[in-house]
């Protein structure tokens, strides 16, 4: 009888208990924090990050995806090949903020509103993530990045419910649009981006995969809900944004680029003929430059992991065989006529008109602008040379 009572006295208390149990504790909080986009180029996208406050544990704990070492060995080569290794750090939350104060970056926080469990996965595997040998992963600028892997975290310590919201809505932007409207600040990489991307970058996104910018991912969360419940519990600012805000949205226009290359065809054909000399100087580093960018854009998809540089339809306007044209210009400035020049130039603007088919019928790249310049000044250069020896040079 004394062992039933027991056992009855313990059930008794367990149930008593449960209640407890079941309360998360309520000086336990989790939030995604958001920092603003700064001023050198790796900062154009923003950055964030999940704080930890677990006053059982110490102070908050700031949870950073986004560290990089560029002075360790084959950082350069990595970089390149695009096989970055970044790493998970966790570090005190007044320290990281201390960054972004010191840079004059706006930095808010989302606090979550997490059941007990789901604060315990989301806590436990990031504590799991920071050690050493697992705090490293392959960086991609896309689809695997400082952002992509706070909302990863999430989602799955939200059992999946975060992705399943995100996937089926969109806003139409795309990794092009995104990524030149905020690096448009720094002429230089806006226009890298416009042509170094592929078709591959003008997909248009859902806001899952939109979310690999704080900014959008912050946007998403805070329209998201846990279980019929709003996600966000409360937004705070944390620090204020001393910067230009980010830019919107803005694509190259048409017109400009179009009248600039039916302008430049019309002074090469114009003139070209009867200054042959001047216009093989004028051309050289346009020959060069368009070569030598073909040339990276083609290693870039055959050689790298950049997979968003696959496939680049600018390849038809700016094409390594462009190189090839460095020793027929020697031979026109010095007076001489190239047979394998005309018709290397001829190819090239064969060529670039593919690139307009190309663009015109195939799938889907936001070039328009690069064939409406360069189309018109490949074929005014293919036309332009006169068939015959110019002037012999003598012994």
């Amino acid at each position: 009888m004394r062992r039933v009572l027991a056992v009855v006295q313990v059930v008794v208390l367990a149930l008593l208990a449960l209640p407890a149990l079941a309360t998360p504790r309520p000086d336990l909080r989790i939030g995604v924090m958001t920092m603003q986009p700064g001023e050198v180029f790796w900062e154009r996208f923003g950055h964030d990050a999940i704080v930890i406050n677990d006053p059982a544990k110490g102070e908050a704990i700031s949870y950073n995806f986004g560290f990089f070492n560029p002075e360790e060995p084959g950082f350069i080569g990595r970089f390149i090949r695009g096989e970055m290794l970044y790493s998970l750090v966790p570090l005190p939350l007044r320290e990281d903020l201390q960054t972004y104060r010191d840079e004059g970056r706006g930095v808010s926080i989302q606090w979550l509103n997490l059941t007990p469990a789901q604060a315990d996965a989301l806590q436990s595997a990031l504590e799991l993530n920071a050690l050493p040998q697992n705090s490293r992963y392959h960086y991609d600028y896309f689809r695997d990045n400082c952002t992509t892997r706070v909302r990863d975290v999430l989602d799955r310590a939200l059992g999946g419910q975060l992705r399943r919201q995100l996937e089926g809505s969109s806003n139409g932007e795309t990794f092009r649009s995104e990524a030149t409207r905020l690096a448009s600040p720094a002429p230089w990489m806006r226009y890298g981006f416009e042509l170094g991307l592929g078709p591959s970058s003008d997909v248009p996104l859902t806001h899952w995969d939109d979310a690999f910018l704080p900014q959008r991912l912050a946007d998403s969360l805070a329209t998201a809900n846990n279980n019929g419940l709003p996600l966000v519990s409360a937004t705070e600012q944390l620090l204020p944004h001393r910067l230009a805000p980010a830019p919107e949205e803005a694509s190259l226009p048409l017109w400009p680029f179009l009248l600039a290359g039916l302008g430049l065809a019309a002074l090469i054909l114009a003139f070209g003929r009867k200054h042959p000399r001047l216009l093989a100087a004028l051309a050289l580093p346009l020959w060069l430059l368009c070569g030598t960018f073909g040339a990276v854009s083609l290693y870039a998809w055959i050689g790298t992991a950049h997979w968003v540089a696959a496939a680049n339809h600018n390849l038809w306007l700016l094409n390594p065989l462009a190189l090839l044209m460095a020793w027929p210009a020697l031979q026109w400035l010095r007076g001489r006529d190239s047979a394998f020049g005309r018709n290397l130039l001829l190819l090239l603007a064969i060529l670039a008109f593919c690139g307009l088919m190309v663009s015109w019928l195939g799938p889907l790249q936001r070039n328009a602008p690069w064939v409406a310049l360069l189309v018109p000044i490949h074929w005014a250069l293919a036309t332009a040379w006169p068939s015959r020896t110019l002037v012999r040079s003598r012994d």
